[in-house]
């Protein structure tokens, strides 16, 4: 009896692992997160969340968007996280977010918190649009302090950018200076940079790579590259201009809908940890906890500071207006799509 009573209590305890991963819930999480970072961030929730697997779906931010909307009427995702705030807002206009404010939120920096109610998504970090400039390549134009330093005839053919149909970065920098400069102002600061424009490029860091390689002389690109292009040796000073930048930011909600609320929120809850934060740096400078900090060599100095106010609301509302207007005005120099 003793025998077959401790036989039962072996098999009792080499089957529990089984079923508690047979417990475990899938969700289902769209993202344009890089792939490099799917592995950790799984790993990090899962650890957070037992009862909860990860899987993804991963595209870039303009499919998963399309996808998520095409998708409304019958929704396939648990949540979204590492996605476009403005792409985010667009959702919550549609209706297709779930209202939950996570734990820990009002811990958070104000910019990386749903400023109104309902409450749907959580900022996770932020990139910006910056000026990457070769001193090597300059031959006697002063390094820049002010976007409109840019428009000095000296630089004639000699900046790119990204284009803002293309690249986010484009457009999150056309909407920065529409929102800082007013929309006469903003336009006509655009006519006379198009006039100093070689090519917009379709990607937000080649412009700054060019621009490290000596192939132009600014390039205007996200913050992250041009610290890396920086630090690899390249002679480019990476500059926050006076007026201040244009941002975006990767966000998180839960689906509305889901069938796995409870588990949801938790991981909702995980996104606005410290240690959710200290994943998100490992990729950018600028991340939600405000106690969270890994700023890379050579990242621009005042970065933080320069970031305008920005209202995605707006970003978000005004997207197609605005690039059919820039699309209007400045296509002709659009670089070829590979």
């Amino acid at each position: 009896m003793k025998s077959w009573f401790a036989s039962c209590l072996v098999a009792i305890s080499l089957a529990t692992p089984g079923i508690a991963y047979a417990q475990k819930t899938k969700v289902t999480i769209y993202t344009a997160l890089e792939n490099d970072q799917l592995g950790p961030f799984k790993a990090s929730i899962e650890k957070a969340v037992p009862e909860a697997e990860v899987v993804w779906v991963r595209d870039s931010t303009g499919v998963i968007t399309a996808r998520f909307l095409a998708e409304k009427d019958n929704p396939r995702a648990d949540m979204v996280i590492g996605l476009a705030a403005s792409s985010l807002l667009a959702f919550e206009k549609a209706g297709l977010l779930e209202t939950y404010k996570p734990a820990g939120v009002d811990k958070l920096k104000e910019p990386f918190r749903d400023p109104k109610e309902p409450y749907t998504w959580t900022g996770m970090d932020a990139y910006l649009g910056v000026v990457c400039f070769n001193t090597a390549e300059a031959k006697g134009v002063p390094v820049p302090s002010s976007w409109k330093d840019l428009l000095v005839p000296g630089l004639k053919g000699k900046i790119v950018m990204p284009h803002p149909a293309s690249s986010g970065t484009g457009y999150l920098m056309v909407a920065g200076w529409l929102q800082t400069m007013g929309e006469a102002e903003g336009w006509k600061f655009m006519d006379g940079l198009h006039e100093n424009i070689a090519a917009y490029l379709h990607s937000g860091s080649a412009p700054c790579v060019q621009a490290a390689r000596g192939e132009r002389v600014v390039g205007l690109a996200l913050d992250m590259r041009g610290a890396s292009e920086k630090t690899k040796g390249a002679p480019i000073e990476v500059i926050i201009p006076k007026e201040g930048v244009g941002w975006e930011m990767e966000a998180s909600a839960i689906v509305k809908g889901t069938k796995n609320l409870a588990i949801a929120k938790k991981v909702a809850d995980w996104g606005a940890t410290k240690e959710a934060s200290e994943l998100y740096s490992k990729t950018y400078a600028i991340v939600a906890a405000p106690d969270v900090k890994n700023t890379p060599p050579n990242y621009p100095a005042g970065a933080e500071a320069g970031m305008i106010k920005n209202d995605l609301s707006w970003m978000a509302e005004n997207r197609d207006r605005v690039l059919a207007e820039w699309s209007k005005r400045y296509e002709s120099k659009a670089a070829p799509k590979n």
